[in-house]
């Protein structure tokens, strides 16, 4: 056996290996049967999309999932490499009072201890699963239930103009769109606030690999993958400068990809490092230390590309008929420069910065304390 009868409040953590594995219909499946609450790293967020959306966890992820983690009882990791973005510096501040059972392809990831008293499976996530699958495990309906109501709870805070702006490109999408995201302050935003509709879209996502620039190649290749299908690519004003020349690609081969640009005119990531480690000592991060945006517009109709310019989320209705026809096109969404990037966890806190009010932090505590 391995699921733990005794667990009032386990989770499971998915990872890309279940993506990987081919187990997304598995996951679906374990989690219809049980009602655990299944969390997801950024790398896979699109694995429990729409109504089964709770988040992802870590650094950036979900102010609820990582405050689900923090009370749960027992973690069924499947196919996560549980890295530092993930639990932090301090690991004994990760599920401080959960068992942890880990399920992982690589046995280097495994050497690795999380918790002193951890149980690993060296094995695929799919065979993992369908080993779960015939366990006799109780139906957590009722702790599955008081994860959403804190997800509910939590909904209103968190919410910076990049959330808000991802969120109305999200009610534009129709239901399994194929979203390629770049790296950057809007790879962040998208996976905290892109709730797809559905539960078979797609999310393709740089991850953990740094590759600036990957959303508008990202986008080439699917939409080439799947017959000249439509693909959304959101990117950011730096990431798509280091692959700007691939809307030749676009052009000549008359792909339907839909740009949105998350336009703040700064390196967004980079610039709150140097605000937040090095003292405000800026450098080529903002226009006054160095660093300038083209107008993408412009750029995108030299192209042969129809391509505008919206001075803010809300005027995305005015070009809902762009995402509707079989054309590329390009949408810069400009948004003022100072706009951040939160929730943050740092390194070696336990709670998530910015710092929510006690009356809060207690109603959050009180409904996963059953």
């Amino acid at each position: 056996m391995i699921f733990r009868s005794t667990s009032k409040k386990p989770i499971v953590i998915a990872g890309n290996g279940c993506r990987e594995a081919g187990a997304a219909e598995l996951l679906h499946a374990f989690y219809e049967k049980t009602k655990i609450p299944v969390l997801t790293t950024m790398n896979a967020v699109d694995l429990m999309q729409d109504e089964n959306k709770l988040g992802f966890i870590g650094v950036y992820g979900h102010r609820a999932a990582n405050m689900i983690v923090s009370q749960c009882d027992l973690v069924i990791s499947i196919g996560a490499r549980l890295g530092l973005r993930q639990i932090g510096n301090k690991k004994e501040y990760f599920a401080p009072n959960a068992y942890l059972i880990r399920a992982d392809i690589d046995q280097y990831e495994l050497s690795r201890n999380i918790k002193d008293d951890e149980e690993k499976h060296l094995i695929d996530a799919g065979d993992f699963l369908k080993q779960l699958m015939l366990e006799d495990i109780p139906v957590y309906e009722e702790w599955n239930k008081k994860c959403f109501e804190l997800k509910k709870l939590l909904e209103p805070f968190d919410k910076e103009l990049g959330n808000l702006c991802i969120e109305k490109i999200s009610s534009l999408l129709p239901k399994d769109p194929v979203v390629a995201i770049d790296i950057g302050q809007a790879q962040c935003w998208s996976a905290q606030s892109l709730t797809l509709k559905g539960q078979n879209g797609r999310i393709l996502i740089g991850g953990s690999y740094g590759s600036m620039g990957c959303g508008l190649p990202y986008a080439i290749g699917a939409s080439i993958a799947e017959g000249k299908k439509t693909v959304y690519c959101i990117t950011g004003d730096g990431g798509l400068q280091m692959n700007i020349q691939e809307l030749q690609t676009v052009a000549s081969e008359k792909l339907p990809i839909k740009i949105f640009v998350v336009n703040n005119k700064a390196l967004g990531k980079i610039s709150e490092i140097q605000v937040g480690s090095y003292q405000h000592r800026m450098l080529i991060t903002t226009e006054d230390s160095g660093y300038t945006v083209p107008d993408f517009e412009k750029i995108a109709v030299a192209y042969g590309i129809k391509a505008r310019t919206l001075e803010g989320y809300k005027d995305l209705d005015d070009i809902r008929d762009w995402l509707a026809d079989n054309e590329p096109c390009l949408i810069n969404i400009v948004l003022p420069e100072a706009t951040v990037l939160l929730p943050k966890m740092n390194w070696n806190e336990k709670e998530m910065r910015p710092l929510l009010g006690n009356d809060i932090m207690e109603k959050a505590i009180e409904l996963l304390s059953y």
